[in-house]
């Protein structure tokens, strides 16, 4: 089976963990800092936080940001679930924008037709590992006086205009996931310039505490362990590489897959840095896209659909959604399909996959 995802983890990650399990320091310690020091250098970013998971990297930069009862946040309709559900979480309503249909990112229009009196923030996502349009988006935030929150749960190492997301905005969230870019297993972080936002992030993770056993304010415990930082930094020292060798299999799909009729590939702008999280295409008639997943996986290649349902027709999210929405992203969940992106795919299998789509378009 040719997997969709997978992670890429060898001997070194193995040695990172073990040499973790002989100190006998567990959890959060001098690896978590050492990962949070390394990140925020690459990032460009003055403060990284670690904790516990994507979805709490999300929850936890929206409570620093002050988002609480009665807030609007602009959210992409077309992302996974934790984008909108944690704006619920902190107390917020999630506002749906529609998405571009080239880069499958929010759509600076639509955010202007969404914003309100209410509005507090934008949450933008860097789907796929491509980077959303920031300029526009920036200059509707600044001249609203409202936030944005980059989610990079997709996009570690990706760019806009030579600048590293997640140190765009007021605040950045990453996943550490298992089949993220970079991963720990399960793992998460808030990157951000200011400093207020990383003491609080820093409260919120370690139970309101100032100082051992001093609480200044009600937290959790959201705290990263010594060993998914141990893993994370040997990930994060071949992050470029492992980015680079996504890079180099798109290239390999273009060439093999550009020239088929009814298939549409995904682009990289001028100005952004695609690091392909996923490998997205669009299949221009939705009947064929079934047909087409089908195929592979009897052929032993597994694909994904990233995302079946926008994320206004969840079940769970239907009370914020109002009345008719995007329309983009609607068409978006019936005719994208993601075939196998990691950087563990052997050129071979490439090929295997490129063949198999050209048979079946053929046929």
């Amino acid at each position: 089976m040719i997997k969709v995802n997978s992670p890429y983890v060898g001997e070194e990650e193995l040695e990172a963990v073990a040499e973790v399990l002989r100190s006998g320091y567990l959890a959060y310690g001098p690896k978590a800092r050492e990962f949070e020091r390394e990140f925020s250098e690459y990032l460009g970013v003055k403060h990284v936080k670690t904790v516990i998971n994507g979805t709490i990297a999300l929850y936890a930069a929206l409570k620093a940001l002050g988002v609480g009862e009665g807030d609007e946040v602009i959210v992409p309709d077309f992302s996974f679930f934790a984008t909108a559900s944690t704006v619920v979480l902190a107390g917020g309503k999630p506002v749906f924008a529609d998405i571009d249909l080239e880069t499958y990112t929010i759509s600076p229009q639509d955010i202007l037709t969404k914003i309100t009196d209410r509005t507090k923030g934008i949450i933008v996502v860097h789907l796929y590992g491509h980077p959303a349009d920031m300029d526009p988006i920036k200059e509707i935030a600044s001249e609203r006086s409202i936030f944005i929150l980059e989610d990079c749960a997709q996009a570690h190492g990706a760019e806009y205009k030579g600048v590293k997301v997640g140190s765009i905005g007021e605040a950045g969230a990453f996943s550490f996931y298992a089949t993220k870019n970079l991963t720990m297993g399960e793992g998460g972080a808030v990157a951000t310039n200011s400093d207020e936002i990383a003491d609080a992030v820093d409260l919120l993770r370690n139970h309101g505490q100032r100082g051992r056993y001093w609480h200044v304010d009600i937290g959790w415990n959201f705290r990263l362990t010594n060993i998914q930082a141990a893993i994370g930094l040997v990930q994060l020292r071949k992050l470029d590489s492992m980015n680079n060798r996504r890079r180099e299999i798109a290239e390999a799909y273009r060439d093999g897959l550009g020239s088929i009729e009814g298939l549409r590939l995904p682009e990289e702008k001028p100005w952004g840095k695609h690091v392909y999280h996923q490998y997205t295409v669009w299949v221009e008639d939705e009947s064929v896209r079934d047909k087409l997943r089908e195929f592979l996986e009897s052929r032993g290649i597994q694909v994904g659909i990233h995302y079946p349902t926008p994320l206004h027709e969840q079940p769970a999210l239907r009370i914020f959604a109002g009345g008719g929405c995007c329309p983009n992203a609607s068409e978006a969940s019936k005719h994208v399909l993601s075939l196998p992106m990691h950087p563990g795919l052997r050129d071979e299998d490439v090929e295997e996959v490129v063949s198999a789509v050209r048979e079946f378009f053929k046929g």
